[in-house]
């Protein structure tokens, strides 16, 4: 299994996305995980256009991909990337292995309840992120490498 890397940001692909945390992890694909996503033609050209030459793009719903990588070994060095911790939770829990997960942005709307400065949630979304935590994934907010690690546990209550 190559993935190599999770993140949520609600931005997906874009400058520092693949700028730092690609390069730094050696990506050759970013698998994006959001039924929404999966389903907009449209918005997945733009999200292939934004990625670097070399690598390659791809976007699923959910569940699909958990029924994919059952059949497919991932051979290419991976970033999952997420936009919610509710697919972050309904991945793991379709048996997509994710190791530790990185919170590099959700941006505060109305609506949502601030727990730092890139993290924003809904009551779903927070109850998604103890689900997780009670499952014991390893989970930091670090908008980019040279941002100091800041443990999901320290800020959510």
């Amino acid at each position: 299994m190559s993935i190599v890397f999770s993140r949520i940001d609600d931005r997906l692909i874009h400058g520092q996305v693949v700028t730092t945390w690609a390069n730094m992890h050696r990506i050759e694909q970013i698998i994006i995980l959001n039924d929404k996503v999966a389903g907009d033609k449209t918005q997945k050209n733009i999200l292939k256009m934004s990625a670097p030459q070399g690598i390659k793009v791809q976007a699923f719903p959910v569940e699909k991909f958990g029924e994919i990588i059952k059949k497919n070994e991932i051979t290419r060095r991976t970033m999952l990337l997420f936009t919610t911790s509710v697919d972050v939770l309904r991945a793991m829990n379709a048996g997509i292995p994710i190791d530790s997960l990185n919170i590099g942005g959700m941006r505060f709307q109305e609506g949502r309840q601030r727990l730092s400065k890139a993290l924003a949630v809904t009551d779903e979304e927070k109850q998604a992120f103890q689900e997780l935590l009670d499952n014991k994934l390893d989970i930091t907010i670090q908008m980019v490498p040279n941002d100091e690690k800041v443990n999901l546990k320290e800020v959510i209550q």
